[in-house]
């Protein structure tokens, strides 16, 4: 069952520059970065009332990210949804002919579990279920 929307991540070419232009908005509070080995990205945090926003770069050229910034460029990757229990999720979503890029969970930032919905189940949007 689908608790909240946790986060909203946009791919960037240049963290670092993204970083001080996000920095300058009011409202926003920067919680650092993490690099995510499994995902191949670097991630940056900023806190926006209750929702985080995630801006991601890609870290190596093989990585998923990667091939989305070449094809689409920056902008909106996916929105990520926080879940009780992400093998259920998953499971229910399977239930429901909803596919499934990940048919099991994988590690994800701060430690969370994560399963991605593939787009074209959701018009386009890239869904993330996480497990905190």
């Amino acid at each position: 069952m689908i608790k909240k929307l946790d986060h909203i991540a946009i791919v960037v070419k240049d963290l670092d520059k993204e970083i001080k232009r996000y920095k300058e908005l009011e409202g926003m509070e920067f919680k650092g970065t993490e690099i995510v080995e499994e995902q191949k990205i670097r991630a940056a945090f900023f806190k926006v009332g209750d929702i985080m926003l995630e801006i991601i770069e890609p870290t190596s050229q093989d990585s998923p990210v990667s091939s989305f910034l070449e094809k689409r460029g920056g902008g909106i990757h996916h929105l990520a949804f926080e879940v009780d229990d992400i093998n259920n999720s998953i499971e229910e979503m399977k239930k429901k002919e909803i596919r499934m890029i990940d048919k099991k969970p994988r590690k994800g930032a701060h430690n969370s579990k994560i399963a991605f919905a593939h787009p074209k189940s959701f018009s386009g949007v890239l869904i993330e279920l996480k497990e905190k």
